[in-house]
């Protein structure tokens, strides 16, 4: 039997509104989040979304993790297009090796029963 120990998240960010101070400048919030720039640029690994209830709704891998993160909330063919707005906190786990990820993605889609992940999924529900 093999043991898979998912990492703890590096940086969670959650909903939120910005509370201006009068040095801050505003921040543009996609879909109701404005902490984006928290999450690495040049760093790969997991992201997961989750909702208000804190159920995990999808899962995804990639290799630089802002960049793909907000390409969840513009484009038009990501497996979250529909549900966006659903998403109350996102979690970044950073993992450097291709491999890891893969394995780590699909054990967390299949072990969490990842609500918006079909591909990988090997339960039934």
């Amino acid at each position: 039997m093999i043991t898979i120990k998912l990492p703890e998240p590096a940086v969670t960010i959650v909903r939120r509104k910005q509370e201006m101070t009068s040095e801050e400048t505003p921040i543009k919030p996609i879909y109701g989040f404005i902490d984006f720039h928290e999450i690495p640029r040049d760093k790969g690994g997991l992201l997961l979304f989750f909702n208000q209830s804190d159920e995990l709704l999808f899962v995804g891998k990639a290799r630089k993790l802002r960049p793909r993160l907000k390409k969840h909330f513009e484009d038009t063919v990501s497996p979250m297009r529909n549900h966006r707005e659903e998403v109350a906190k996102i979690s970044a786990i950073l993992v450097d090796d291709p491999m890891e990820r893969e394995i780590y993605e699909t054990y967390v889609i299949n072990t969490e029963h990842a609500k918006y992940n079909i591909e990988k999924a090997f339960y039934k529900d």
